[in-house]
């Protein structure tokens, strides 16, 4: 915390490296999000939801 952080320059976007880290790390929930599988409740014998 003493020290000056190093910043990401890309053409007019200038972050901070611990920013840059953690919106990626946002995105990557984000995207576990989507694709991890939401727990169902099991279907009853005519098909709906006990």
């Amino acid at each position: 915390m003493d020290t000056p952080t190093t910043y990401f320059h890309w053409g007019f976007i200038l972050i901070s490296t611990p920013n840059l880290l953690v919106i990626g790390g946002m995105i990557v929930l984000f995207a576990i999000a989507l694709f991890a599988p939401f727990p169902h409740a099991e279907e009853g014998e005519d098909g709906g939801r006990k």
